[in-house]
């Protein structure tokens, strides 16, 4: 009798087809790395504020002298693509594939290709940036419990495009800076500064006592804001709440001015990015026309 690879006779053949389907009661076949039920790996728990990933957000990492990096991982395209911000860290790019980084952060993660571990950044001091926005004349940015960190990293890219002095949140209820919040910010992360207070009433307080104007911005407002920034370089700062909620009572009443932003259409307010990127180009513009002859 012919017998099989593991050395046992065969088993004897039977006229009965067998049935190609599975009988009830056995389990199913688990496909390595997707747990059943679920349709798709779970990435391990990660703290993102010691992950960057996505191009431009690693090459202005790389390239920021006060953001310690302690590994680059990264495909062999993206590697090309960031040219010699990854040269400079020769000693610590781990190679690795798309997959592998899918695996670590999740497939709906969109990293480009590269994910750099880190150290958080240094947060900045209230007094550095009510000093900063004084001589500088550029707004603070003051955030009322904004968690998407996608529109805190949008916040972040207008203040670096249109200039802030930095950006006033509280530790709680902010999102951790970096991972998605980085991505979103598009590298403004290393260049914009970041302030984190236990009491925003407080800090609101501490920024008004150093001479600076503090606008909140709410749909509800009884003035235009292009009609409330002051002329010339007046250091000014603007809060903004959170999508849905807005501004807290306390944060309104700590300010000096509530207003809003002017529009002429059916809807009265913009989500809070879009809100802190017209209120930033509106200063903008002001503080240009205070340089002109």
């Amino acid at each position: 009798m012919e017998e099989d690879r593991e050395g046992a006779p065969p088993e004897a053949s039977s006229d009965k087809p067998r049935s190609k389907r599975r009988a009830k009661d056995a389990p199913a076949r688990q496909r390595p790395g997707r747990p059943t039920g679920t349709g798709r790996s779970t990435p391990p728990e990660i703290d993102p504020a010691a992950l960057i990933f996505g191009l431009h957000a690693a090459a202005f990492a790389l390239d920021n002298p006060n953001r310690r990096i302690k590994a680059i991982h990264v495909t062999e395209n993206a590697e090309r693509r960031l040219g010699d911000a990854v040269d400079r860290h020769r000693q610590l790019v781990v190679r690795a594939s798309p997959r592998e980084l899918d695996r670590r952060l999740g497939p709906d993660t969109v990293h480009q290709g590269v994910v750099l571990d880190v150290e958080p950044l240094e947060p900045e001091s209230l007094a550095s940036l009510t000093a900063s926005a004084r001589e500088k004349a550029t707004p603070i940015i003051i955030l009322d419990q904004v968690t998407d960190p996608h529109n805190v990293g949008a916040v972040l890219r207008s203040a670096a495009v249109f200039g802030a002095a930095g950006i006033v949140m509280t530790h709680r209820h902010s999102p951790p800076l970096g991972g998605a919040l980085a991505k979103a910010a598009s590298g403004a992360l290393e260049l914009t500064p970041v302030c984190l207070v236990r009491n925003l009433a407080d800090a609101i307080a501490e920024i008004r006592a150093e001479g600076l104007i503090v606008i909140a911005l709410d749909a509800e407002g009884t003035d235009f804001l292009e009609d409330a920034l002051a002329p010339g370089p007046s250091p000014q700062a603007l809060a903004l709440g959170a999508e849905g909620k807005g501004l807290r009572a306390l944060t309104r009443e700590s300010c000096d001015r509530l207003c809003r932003i002017g529009g002429d259409g059916p809807i009265s307010s913009l989500n809070v990015s879009n809100a802190a990127a017209v209120a930033l180009h509106l200063a903008a513009m002001r503080r240009r026309r205070s340089k002109e002859p």
